[in-house]
């Protein structure tokens, strides 16, 4: 699969099978977020991969305070984490959230070109969540994203959450981009 087929195919699942990924697909995916760029080189992102079932619903608890409650038979939960102090701060804009957030995506391209899926998830309890993973004090949660082979059909929540988020649908290109100054579309 070329990079932009792996791109095309992405899509945030939230239906998984209930099998395991092999702990080679998860280093190899883990090795992907370890060469994304990041703030003179600073690499302030650390990640946990949770696979055990108690620490997994600990987890997802931290969750559904926000309703993630589609979570649970993925195999395995992503913690991705940043450290603001391994990054740089220009003006108001604190680079690690732009480091981590690099990393991540490394790592959901390398979930899809490996048959893998994904999904970005923002909206947790941080402070539960540092908590039941003893993430230390100056570190910061930035996203999670569940982890498994994607179920053969979508579950109704994914398909209402693709139709709310029109996931599919997307700006032209005179709207996201022009060439040497500003122009509106």
């Amino acid at each position: 699969m070329t990079i932009f087929e792996t791109i095309e195919q992405r899509k945030s699942i939230r239906k998984f099978d209930n099998r395991s990924v092999e702990p080679e697909k998860i280093e190899k995916i883990m090795r992907a977020a370890q060469l994304a760029p990041s703030w003179r080189n600073g690499q302030c992102w650390k990640f946990i991969v949770v696979t055990e079932p108690q620490t997994k619903n600990a987890v997802i608890q931290a969750t559904n305070v926000f309703n993630q409650s589609w979570l649970g038979k993925e195999y395995a939960i992503i913690i991705a984490c940043g450290d603001p102090f391994r990054s740089g701060i220009r003006g108001d804009q604190r680079y690690y959230l732009v480091d981590v957030a690099i990393a991540m995506q490394n790592l959901v391209l390398a979930a899809t070109a490996l048959g893998l899926g994904t999904c970005w998830i923002g909206a947790f309890n941080e402070k539960k969540m540092k908590t039941v993973l003893n993430v230390p004090e100056r570190f910061r949660i930035v996203a999670i994203s569940p982890l498994g082979y994607p179920a053969k059909r979508d579950s109704v929540v994914g398909k209402i959450a693709r139709a709310v988020v029109s996931s599919k649908k997307r700006k032209s290109l005179n709207e996201v981009y022009s060439i040497n100054q500003w122009e509106e579309p």
